[in-house]
Parts: C-alpha cells; sequence; structure tokens
C-alpha cells in the first residue's frame, strides 16, 4: 500500500483582485501559511498562472517550481475545468458560457470549442513542463439537457452523443498521452460524464483509452443519492484524482435531488466545509489507501454557509487528520512459522 499525498488545495475558489489572492508567490504563501503542502492551479486565471506561457518556456515553469518550493509547497496539478467545459458545450448553453470563453467567440460554439482544445493541448504540454501526472478536467455536455427525458430521447440519441464526445476527445487524450500525463475527469452532474454508467459509456467510446480517468469528488455522487464508497470498489484502477469536499443530501416533502430551482442554501443538496455534511472520510481515505491510491488529497473548498477561509484553514487539519500511513508489514506477523514446504504439504494432508 502507498500513502495519500497532501493536504493541497484547490486555488480557484481563492484567487482574485484583493492580497494575498492576486499573485502567485502571495497565494501560496498564504496555503502554506494555513498547512498546506500542495495546490492545484486554475490554469484560467492569469493573475496567478499563464497557461500558453507555461506551455512554451520550461524557465517560466521552473520558476513557478521555485518559487512554490520557497514555501514547501507543490504544484499538485493544473485544471482546466473551465476550458474542458467548452470541448462540448451544447448550443442551449452557449450564452450562458459566453464568460468561460475569449471575446471573439462569443455566441460562437464552434470558435469556443476551437478555443478549448487548443488550451488543453497547451495544458498538457505546461503539465510536462511542470513534471505533473495528472491533470484535471470536465468534459463538458452534448446530452445534458435530455437527462430526464421529455419526449422520450430518439433511439440512438445516446449512442451518437458520446461517439461525438469521443471524436473530440481523442486527439486531446492522445496529446496527453504524447506527454505521459492522465486526464482525470470530474464526475459532476451538467457534464455527460455525471456518474459511472456515464463514464463507462465515454470509456467504451474512447476505446478505453489509457489517460481516460476519474477525479473522485464524493460531494457529487452524494447529491445524487448514489453509493460514492462502491464507487471506489468499482472504479479504483481509474481514479487518478481526489477533490476532498463534503456534501450532504435531506430530501423533504418540498423537493429532492433535483433541489427546485432554489439557492444553494435552500436545496436538500448542498456542498458542505470539510466535516459539516454527511461524508464518511474515514472510510474513503481507507479504502483509497486500500486501493494504492498515492496522489494528492485536495481540498476544494465549497460552501454556502462558511466562510472561505475558515473552511480552507479547517479542512488543511481536517486532511491531515484523515490521512493513514500505510502499515509496513501485516498485523499478525508475529504469530507467522515462516514457509516451509514439507510443513505445508503435512497441514494439506499429502
Amino acid at each position: 500500500m502507498k500513502e495519500i499525498k497532501g493536504p493541497a488545495l484547490f486555488l480557484a475558489q481563492f484567487a482574485g483582485d484583493d492580497a494575498p489572492f492576486n499573485s502567485f508567490e502571495a497565494i501560496i504563501e498564504w496555503a502554506a501559511s494555513i498547512g498546506y503542502k500542495g495546490v492545484q492551479i486554475p490554469s484560467w486565471d492569469k493573475r496567478i498562472f499563464d497557461l500558453e506561457r507555461a506551455a512554451e518556456n520550461q524557465e517560466y515553469c521552473d520558476q513557478l517550481k521555485v518559487t512554490a518550493a520557497k514555501y514547501g509547497v507543490e504544484i499538485t496539478e493544473l485544471s482546466t475545468h473551465i476550458q474542458g467545459q467548452l470541448v462540448a458545450c451544447h448550443p442551449a448553453y452557449d450564452t450562458l458560457f459566453n464568460g468561460f470563453g475569449p471575446t471573439h467567440a462569443k455566441d460562437d460554439p464552434k470558435a469556443k470549442q476551437k478555443w478549448a482544445t487548443e488550451q488543453l493541448i497547451f495544458a498538457a504540454k505546461a503539465s510536462a513542463r511542470l513534471g505533473l501526472k495528472a491533470h484535471a478536467t470536465f468534459p463538458g455536455a452534448l446530452l445534458w439537457h435530455t437527462v430526464y427525458p421529455w419526449p422520450q430521447r430518439p433511439a440512438g440519441l445516446v449512442e451518437d452523443g458520446f461517439k461525438e464526445l469521443a471524436s473530440r476527445w481523442r486527439p486531446i487524450l492522445d496529446a496527453f498521452d504524447y506527454e505521459g500525463v492522465d486526464v482525470c475527469y470530474e464526475i459532476h452532474p451538467g457534464e455527460d460524464l455525471h456518474d459511472g454508467v456515464s463514464f463507462e459509456r465515454f470509456l467504451a467510446a474512447v476505446d478505453h483509452h489509457p489517460r481516460c480517468n476519474i477525479l473522485y469528488d464524493p460531494s457529487h455522487l452524494i447529491l445524487q443519492g448514489m453509493d460514492y464508497l462502491e464507487f471506489i470498489d468499482i472504479y479504483h484502477e481509474r481514479i487518478k484524482m481526489f477533490h476532498v469536499k463534503d456534501g450532504e443530501l435531506n430530501c423533504n416533502g418540498r423537493s429532492g435531488v433535483y433541489g427546485g430551482y432554489q439557492a444553494w442554501i435552500d436545496r436538500p443538496g448542498r456542498f458542505r466545509s470539510l466535516g459539516d455534511g454527511q461524508i464518511d472520510f474515514g472510510a474513503i481515505f481507507s479504502k483509497l489507501t486500500q486501493y494504492g491510491y498515492d496522489g494528492w488529497a485536495v481540498v476544494e473548498w465549497e460552501c454556502c454557509i462558511k466562510d472561505p477561509e475558515d473552511g480552507a484553514r479547517e479542512g488543511s487539519q481536517f486532511v491531515k487528520d484523515h490521512i493513514i500511513k500505510p502499515c509496513a508489514r501485516s498485523f499478525d506477523d508475529f504469530a507467522g512459522a515462516g514457509s516451509d514446504d514439507s510443513l505445508n504439504r503435512k497441514v494439506l494432508g499429502i
């Protein structure tokens, strides 16, 4: 067994215009000051990271690593959640996603897709220059508007949807494969890869590509009423990244999984700061350790109740308290009799 690395923090929810969140070095120093050993970097926020420059300039990447190491911090992964969403964006959502893409792609789904694909290729190169082995992203969605269909879906629609999704992602997966980096799709409602079955459909459509993997975030599974522990049993070989985020699902007589268009604070399913929700992280860390997961435990803070800086500070200690140091030998070694072929034959009666 191997030991999970951490704690690390996803910086997307903290980067901003005010110090210490407005520059790479300042936000790294802040993260280190509250106990983090790693950071996952949002690649779309140029206040703290320049993706295109990182893809082309080794010196820039080396300097980022030196700056992080100055504070005892590692860069764990890059994220292209924003860009990945636009690799496959149904026209019905194009207006809402205008803010995710560049100005020249406004109201133009094909231009958004072209830009997003270029961004993912940059991310593959940048990840390699930084010495990273995994990358976080969203797959996008062409079918999500049919997830609860009325009228019923036409025959073959799902198959055609995943075929198209795979055709868009296959060259990106190949680019990451060339750089030796895993693509980890966050399994997430709103994406065509939102549960195990939909991930399996996509995996089959890309011919079980070795770089097609999972970012495991139990909060998105509990909000769907899924067994987030059995998910690890089923998909552990493809889980290459871990977001530590809490959640709760308290369905009632007025609302359930879909939430009734309510604000986050009023929904039955809500994200919570670590330790404030219903997720059994003791069992999660045990299962991941059992299956040999040796990637990072990355805190993704999202909560509609608690202050973000308090949540980040508490999250650091929460992860430290849950990381398991694997035992180096079996607990019953003291009673072992060693290996003896003649003894074994005698015990077997042969």
